[in-house]
């Protein structure tokens, strides 16, 4: 008999008094926190002044945010987010209209990784219109931290007992004890597992060849690899919303390809760029 991995964790990390701090708010305070500390590291290291980092953080914030919550919203929930008034407005404001009346808070239930990757790269653009840096240095910067933050997010969302995968006999098969009684991949964790690597990955590149920062290359190797990673990932997990069943491809997976595409073009525009340079 195999014993698999019950799972089945309370979704708050602190209580004091009547506020609750929750686990997958933490997950992303945590990954925001981390490459809020890498990246002012990294400026530090290639001596951007202090006052071109100040705002990066409030940039990056508000892009992934928004573009997270529009993202799930528009891409995987849009007959409900645009059916009624009220549903629109709990696009934008964290709470829920109650059927009998009134509401309720509810924080943002449901955020996509392809939606916050687009605003957050929407955001980098404005900040880089006000700063007037190098949007390639900026880009690489990001994308150096990125996969830690991923990591953060992910374990939110194991955490959280979401995004569960299919029923499988592997003997490190999760039962997520919120959802069902059935041993599911932990497909969460592959992400999280998956993001880890490839930070630690772009660490070590970057001890190496700091001079790359500025060509691209790392923007396009964490477009190319999460995404690809995502792609394949994603047949090991339970569709999100009924109308992928139909799909060739879930969603995830549509919407990794762009981003998978954008990765290479710029891993070989980086080559080209470092090959002038020498």
């Amino acid at each position: 008999m195999i014993d698999y991995i019950i799972w089945n964790p309370s979704d708050t990390a602190l209580r004091i008094g009547h506020f609750a701090l929750h686990w997958y708010s933490l997950c992303w305070l945590l990954g925001l926190a981390s490459a809020y500390l890498i990246v002012k590291d990294l400026y530090k290291h290639q001596k951007v002044k202090d006052e071109l980092f100040d705002p990066l953080f409030i940039y990056c914030f508000v892009g992934i945010l928004v573009g997270a919550r529009l993202g799930h919203c528009l891409f995987y929930q849009p007959d409900v987010f645009l059916s009624s008034w009220k549903h629109f407005i709990e696009i934008f404001v964290p709470i829920e209209f109650l059927p009998q009346g009134g509401w309720e808070f509810t924080g943002f239930r449901g955020l996509a990784s392809h939606g916050g990757t687009i605003g957050l790269m929407i955001a980098l653009w404005l900040y880089v219109r006000r700063t007037k840096m190098n949007i390639w240095q900026v880009l690489d910067n990001i994308a150096i931290a990125t996969p830690l933050t991923a990591f953060f997010i992910r374990m939110g969302n194991l955490m959280n007992s979401e995004i569960i995968g299919r029923v499988t006999d592997v003997p490190w098969a999760f039962i997520f004890e919120q959802v069902d009684t059935y041993p599911r991949h932990p497909g969460q964790l592959y992400e999280a597992i998956a993001y880890l690597i490839l930070f630690f990955i772009g660490i070590w590149l970057y001890r190496k060849q700091p001079q790359r920062v500025g060509t691209g290359f790392y923007f396009g190797l964490c477009l190319t690899y999460i995404f690809t990673a995502r792609f394949f990932i994603e047949f090991t997990k339970e569709v999100q919303e009924s109308f992928e069943a139909s799909l060739p491809l879930d969603m995830g997976q549509l919407l990794s390809l762009p981003f998978i595409a954008l990765g290479v073009f710029c891993i070989m525009r980086a080559k080209k760029v470092t090959k002038r340079n020498c």
